[in-house]
């Protein structure tokens, strides 16, 4: 039963006052649950997205014909050897001895299989200065790249003799992969795991307290842990991957730590001002706990858009942070007021001096607060002086902040979207980078070429290996290859793999022509007479394709699947469609804002150098339905969390723009540390080397700081008070919706009153008021 002068107990009261009640029950609860999951999902194993799932269409029914196949097609490599002087050509005797070493050294690692020498298969550029010598690596390709550094080392060896003269240098899937897991792979696990100390810096900086700072943390953590352990089990129905994991450490740092940063800090807050901890526990429960609870549901909301995209690796991303921000939202109303509740005033041990004689003199330690609200621990002056010009001049704040968003926005309407090509996403940082450029100008399309895979009931028919003949010869001749275009059949299993070099090499928009005119002419024209046979074309250019034509397809259901069930929520959690209108409006206009900010940076190139991102001149093709996606789930965060203060405020009977003055400056605290940690995380990954990383970096720090400074601080205060009491607006005919509005606001400060608009409870105007 609610108590005297409560509203009526919403589910993160009743789970805040169980867990304060049964603290150990619920540490012990919580405790348990993150051990089973971690057992039970080491147990099950992970299943990890396979290639064939990857895309639908073309490049997917490529792979599935040859994984039903039972078919592993080894991983090539190739060796380029290039006179670096302009006399010397492939005739040469030096030459023919250079190519007659890398063909022997390859050899004798044992590693290599169907070794072939350029003057057997004819893989000499037309002028005669490079020549491939071609190979594969031995074993399964899936691990290709750990069994290659010996080849990498002997064809090294074959240089250092011939440096003088010819440039020799390995290139292929497996020397590739083992290059960037050598230069990026320990910077990208680095990356991740400084985000944890960072975060902890932050925390001491904000509290002061080192038990109170490692709360957020360990929540954090062990929130991560648990679902870790749930992906695994989740994967045997949505494969996940790497990625996902790399995902779901993001998303889980972030809100962990903000949902427990919120209820602390609130928690913090009420004691500071006097109450006794069992009241500011109860506090913190009905208010903070209620807000985190609107804004995990939303934030999951916004992820559960990425299952809309139908591809899996998105849908894995999707999958893996929504059950991350559940089990952090569970944890923070169960677990952390048991934590709370055991710790009591122990919370604030391991305090740091110097930071608490900071903020004694800043006015932010401790202290009862004044009638109005000021001058408490929870309160930032800074913001304080902001508030006071915004809400004196709100139109005038409005225009000028909604005006220099939508001019940062503006760029954006010209965003170039495409797949990196290795040079743009690496620049010229690796030798391999430049081989693989020499290798696309000396045989356009080698480097990257196409496969068309052939699957008939008897390979060996004569119609069928017409068709294939007919398709190599008009492969050429159409000018969608140069050559040479190679076949490899598999009698047993009735499947061909053509490969065919196109023109355009890295050059993907050429490369694309190419690529049409294979899918759309030469395959019609060959194979398209011949009943019984399937011939999808794939490779990188047409994965690239492919997928982007898949993401531009899945960005209208995602953007209205997000918007309208955001709205929606907030509608019924606020119970007001002013301020579900306005939040949509804020939260679109944040992301417009860090469009235009990617796009003003890497595809214009203003202060690109400031990031090391000159020349990239795109932006990589998932990253905006992916920021999307995860910055509007984040934003609610702070946006839920203000405007839920400011409604606490109004309902306690303060004016609209004394509560709105209220709730922005004592959420300014908390929010500007969440923002500080969320921005500093991201902005780690915006130092890393792969482009496609510096970009998501750049993109998710430029909104965050965007909405926890101009949104939260100018524009929702203006828009507000310009609407005064027509922010709980509910029209009548909306009334049939259930209520969510349930809250407890204990110990108010003044006496509790009902305050209407224009009419009583219900009517087309609508105040909150306590009941």
């Amino acid at each position: 039963m609610a108590r005297s002068g409560e509203g009526p107990r919403g589910i993160a009261a009743r789970a805040g006052s169980w867990s304060a009640r049964h603290r150990w029950a619920a540490v012990g609860i919580w405790v348990l649950f993150v051990v089973i999951a971690m057992g039970l999902g080491s147990a099950a194993g992970r299943v990890d997205v396979k290639e064939s799932e990857q895309l639908s269409g073309e490049v997917g029914q490529a792979q599935r014909i040859i994984e039903d196949a039972g078919l592993k097609e080894p991983v090539g490599e190739s060796v380029l050897v290039r006179a670096t002087d302009r006399s010397t050509t492939s005739k040469a005797p030096e030459f023919r001895e250079a190519v007659a070493a890398v063909v022997d050294a390859v050899g004798r690692t044992g590693r290599v299989a169907e070794v072939t020498s350029p003057y057997d298969s004819g893989t000499i550029s037309k002028d005669g200065r490079s020549a491939l010598v071609r190979f594969d690596i031995r074993g399964d390709p899936d691990t290709a790249s750990e069994r290659v550094e010996p080849v990498v080392e002997a064809v090294a060896g074959v240089q250092e003799k011939y440096e003088d003269h010819l440039l020799i240098a390995e290139i292929g899937g497996a020397s590739m992969g083992k290059t960037f897991d050598d230069a990026f792979g320990d910077d990208f696990k680095q990356a991740e795991l400084s985000a944890v100390p960072v975060a902890l810096g932050i925390l001491l900086i904000a509290f002061g307290a080192l038990v109170a700072a490692l709360l957020p943390v360990a929540l954090a953590l062990t929130a991560i842990l648990a679902t870790t352990g749930l992906m695994a089990i989740v994967s045997h129905y949505q494969p996940m991957s790497d990625t996902a994991d790399s995902v779901m450490l993001l998303v889980g740092l972030a809100v962990g730590v903000d949902y427990c940063l919120f209820y602390l800090r609130r928690e913090r807050e009420e004691r500071e001002a006097g109450r006794d901890p069992e009241t500011a526990l109860r506090i913190a429960a009905a208010t903070s706990g209620r807000a985190i609870v609107v804004s995990g549901v939303t934030v999951c909301v916004a992820m559960a858009g990425m299952l809309f995209t139908g591809l899996a690796e998105f849908q894995a991303m999707g999958l893996a942070s929504l059950m991350v921000v559940a089990v952090a939202m569970v944890g923070s109303v169960t677990v952390l007021p048991a934590l709370l509740s055991l710790l009591g005033h122990r919370v604030e041990r391991g305090r740091v001096p110097f930071l608490n004689r900071a903020k004694r003199r800043g006015g932010h330690a401790g202290g009862s607060r004044g009638a109005d609200g000021s001058g408490g621990s929870g309160e930032s002056r800074f913001w304080r002086a902001v508030l006071d010009r915004v809400l004196r001049r709100p139109k005038v704040s409005l225009v000028i902040a909604a005006g220099a968003l939508a001019a940062i926005a503006l760029p954006a309407v010209g965003m170039n979207t495409q797949n990196l090509t290795l040079d743009q996403e690496f620049g010229d940082r690796l030798p391999i980078v430049r081989t693989y450029e020499l290798v696309n100008e000396a045989f356009p399309g080698g480097a990257e070429p196409a496969e068309v895979v052939v699957e008939a009931t008897d390979i060996n028919a004569e119609p069928v290996r017409r068709a294939i003949a007919d398709f190599r010869s008009r492969a050429v001749s159409s000018g969608a290859s140069r050559g040479p275009v190679e076949v490899v059949t598999h009698d047993a299993q009735n499947v061909a793999i053509i490969t065919v070099p196109l023109v355009g090499g890295s050059d993907q928009d050429r490369a694309e022509k190419s690529l049409a005119l294979l899918r759309d002419t030469v395959r019609p024209d060959t194979f398209g007479e011949v009943s019984g046979v399937s011939a999808p074309v794939t490779g990188q250019v047409a994965g690239s394709k492919d997928f982007n034509d898949q993401i531009v397809g899945a960005v209208t259901p995602v953007f209205a699947f997000v918007v309208v069930f955001a709205f929606l929520l907030m509608l019924l959690c606020f119970r007001s469609l002013t301020i579900a209108v306005t939040s949509i409006v804020l939260n679109l206009l944040s992301v417009g804002a860090a469009y235009g900010i990617l796009t003003i940076v890497f595809q214009h190139g203003w202060g690109a150098s400031l990031v090391g991102a000159e020349g990239v001149g795109a932006i990589i093709s998932w990253l905006p339905l992916f920021l999307f996606v995860i910055l509007f789930g984040l934003s609610m965060d702070y946006h839920v969390f203000v405007v839920s203060r400011i409604r606490e405020a109004r309902m306690q009977g303060r004016t609209t723009r004394d509560a709105i003055t209220h709730g922005v400056v004592t959420t300014a605290g908390v929010v500007t540390s969440a923002a500080v940690i969320m921005v500093a995380v991201f902005a780690i990954f915006g130092t890393l080397s792969m482009q496609s990383m510096k970009q998501m970096g750049v993109g998710l720090a430029a909104a965050v700081l965007i909405d926890a400074t101009i949104i939260r601080g100018v524009l929702l205060p203006a828009v507000m008070a310009l609407l005064d009491d027509r922010n709980w607006y509910f029209p009548r005919w909306l009334s049939w919706l259930p209520d969510l509005t349930h809250d407890e606001v204990a110990a108010p400060e003044g006496p509790a009153r009902e305050e209407t608009g224009t009419g009583p409870r219900g009517t087309d105007t609508q105040v909150p008021a306590r009941t």
